[in-house]
């Protein structure tokens, strides 16, 4: 063709991702994402979303037959579970102990529903005796939202003891596990956790823009007894359902991102051909030794319990007087290693490192313990004084 300009390709600089998302993918998921596209109600397209609820279901362990990808980041999951399981008036008790029980708040907010939060210090994790307080005072709630594993501290709550208490007060439950799954034990159906969502792009090191989803039969259940319609179009699940169940007739709904489904069937086979319990243990055993080697260079960690710290999302303490924007650029720019800054209250205070599906590696710890030593030996210290 005539007058017409040939531009390269734009390449952007290759990052060791192992800040709070995303995540660094495997090769195997970069050659699945770049196959030709095909159509989102091709028959073949068709069969590969079965084998993609069948692996998310292994993911999260369990049997929910309403087992699906949202089209959308991990906060499209939250806005799914709550836009169907919310109604305007309904009591809702959402634990906050980071920015994502906030966001879940928020979001319940402006669905017009009556919200009681109950309130941890940043890097704890919910408390079990506040959510049994909170629903002794409010019997009539209806819905418990909490953070499985809140990425802006690294901080893990006990979903089980929290779902039981929910369970007992004749609530159902939405859980955020956009950074604990496949990374920390997850057992949705043993638990009996209701609404549960994800993110592809942390430990499934996945594309972002992907967010797994699972809903129980209680759950299901409730959203059939709404007196309104479900407030958005596109996060209704019954609509949802028309298109991603088993039936052999689909309804249209939306053009899936069906390239990003290709990387995410490729994501979930690795999940599978690794096992969860090793994959679990592995997130736990290159923590132990990035936080050993963050010791050796005098860094504390927010969350001094082992027990309650997540294993892929470190968050660290940043030294008095250093400047920690400037760790963070010159690591980038140097190295080409990312790593998270703080969020509200913590904006420039911590440090997040994350160690999350493929990018939980040795190698990394070893690069990032190395480059981040050196930064912090000949880094001018900044004063803590003004005036």
């Amino acid at each position: 063709m005539e007058n017409v300009i040939e531009l390269p390709v734009r390449t952007l600089p290759v990052r060791t991702l192992m800040g709070s998302g995303p995540s660094e993918i495997d090769p195997r998921v970069l050659q699945a994402l770049a196959q030709p596209p095909i159509g989102h109600l091709d028959p073949a397209f068709v069969g590969l979303m079965d084998e993609v609820k069948d692996l998310l279901r292994y993911a999260f362990q369990t049997e929910n037959r309403l087992t699906f990808p949202v089209s959308g980041p991990g906060s499209a999951g939250m806005e799914t579970c709550f836009t169907n399981l919310v109604e305007a008036g309904d009591k809702v008790v959402i634990a906050r102990n980071g920015v994502f029980g906030q966001r879940m708040a928020e979001m319940a907010t402006r669905l017009g529903a009556e919200v009681v939060t109950i309130d941890d210090e940043w890097g704890q994790p919910v408390d079990p005796q506040k959510l049994e307080a909170a629903l002794e005072s409010n019997p009539d709630t209806k819905v418990v939202g909490f953070v499985h594993a809140e990425t802006s501290t690294g901080a893990l709550s006990d979903a089980r003891l929290l779902a039981g208490i929910a369970q007992r007060y004749g609530c159902v439950t939405v859980v955020d596990t956009v950074t604990s799954l496949t990374g920390s034990p997850l057992y949705v159906d043993d638990w009996g956790l209701d609404a549960v969502y994800s993110g592809a792009q942390k430990c499934l090191s996945c594309v972002p823009g992907i967010a797994p989803v699972t809903i129980s039969d209680r759950a299901l259940e409730k959203i059939n007894q709404r007196q309104t319609p479900v407030s958005t179009w596109f996060h209704d699940i019954g609509l949802i359902d028309g298109y991603w169940s088993e039936s052999s007739q689909r309804s249209y709904h939306h053009t899936a991102p069906v390239n990003s489904i290709f990387a995410l069937a490729e994501s979930l086979r690795l999940v599978k051909q690794e096992g969860l319990e090793r994959a679990w243990e592995r997130h736990r055993e290159i923590s132990q030794t990035l936080v050993m080697g963050l010791d050796r260079l005098g860094l504390e960690m927010m969350v001094d319990d082992a027990s309650i710290r997540l294993p892929q999302l470190s968050v660290v303490n940043v030294p008095q007087g250093i400047d920690e924007a400037a760790v963070r650029s010159r690591l980038l720019q140097e190295d080409g290693i990312e790593i998270g800054a703080g969020l509200g209250p913590l904006a420039g205070k911590v440090w997040r490192i994350g160690l999350m599906g493929h990018s939980c590696r040795s190698e990394n710890v070893e690069r990032l313990l190395d480059a981040l030593g050196r930064v912090l030996t000949d880094l001018p210290k900044v004063s803590s004084c003004s005036g």
